[in-house]
């Protein structure tokens, strides 16, 4: 999908205006949009970092069954990142702005279960991301790393919400401040942005991981954020047709 408009962001804008005027939502229709796009965000999330459920799988584990066959670990990470998800709805209901805390809470909810000792804990050795072009910083540098992250947001509010959520994301991913979890958490800040402004979830599939990694890592070499920005500004589109069709404010496409 190509996004046609005068302005990058017209169409979307447009869009979420209509949803806007929709607002208050029916609260069925709400609950089922929301449980649509949690399980699809849960399993395109885990799917793109090696995650071997299926989005049948995903559902049924969110809803207490465990799956033959599957490891302990996978099952973890699907309840975790609801728990995540239902985590950063909390924060956007209450306003809250950026901070570190939220976002080691958001990587302990991740890796709750998984790795205790890690959970929630900035990365005490250096690491290297495979497929990168980038290394990320010292493990040393991290607590500065992390304060730049936030007053750098802090400073961006006048970019639009979709730029500044690509931007956060990829500044975070180039900093990979925890030893794992760091891909999901980075799509949970992502999420948190665009949701604050009124926005719905972008969920970046699973069939679109080489696009992303490459939109990702062209970003952190160049500083060149236009094809992350792209690709968040579709799946974003994505959501708010889903949005639409279901309140019955657009036909399906």
């Amino acid at each position: 999908m190509t996004l046609h408009s005068a302005t990058p962001f017209e169409a979307i804008d447009n869009d979420k205006s209509k949803l806007d005027s929709a607002r208050p939502l029916p609260k069925h229709s709400l609950a089922t949009l929301r449980e649509k796009l949690a399980l699809e965000w849960t399993y395109h999330s885990n799917a793109i970092e090696g995650n071997t459920l299926t989005l049948r799988e995903t559902k049924v584990v969110l809803e207490g069954i465990t799956v033959g066959g599957k490891s302990l670990h996978e099952h973890f990470e699907a309840t975790n990142h609801r728990d995540a998800i239902l985590y950063v709805e909390e924060l956007v209901a209450k306003d809250e702005p950026l901070s570190e805390w939220q976002i080691r809470n958001i990587h302990a909810l991740v890796l709750k279960g998984i790795d205790e000792g890690e959970a929630g804990r900035y990365r005490q050795e250096n690491v290297v991301i495979a497929g990168a072009s980038t290394t990320p910083p010292d493990f040393l540098h991290l607590p500065a790393e992390m304060a730049s992250l936030i007053e750098w947001h802090a400073q961006a509010q006048a970019l639009h919400p979709i730029t500044r959520a690509a931007e956060l994301h990829t500044r975070f991913i180039k900093i990979h401040p925890f030893v794992d979890g760091n891909g999901r958490t980075a799509r949970l800040l992502l999420n948190f942005e665009l949701m604050k402004a009124g926005y719905p979830p972008a969920i970046i599939r699973k069939e679109d991981r080489l696009a992303y990694y490459d939109a990702l890592d062209d970003a952190c070499v160049s500083g060149d954020y236009g094809a992350i920005t792209q690709l968040v500004a579709q799946a974003v589109q994505r959501s708010l047709d889903t949005y639409l069709q279901v309140l019955g404010l657009r036909s399906e496409r």
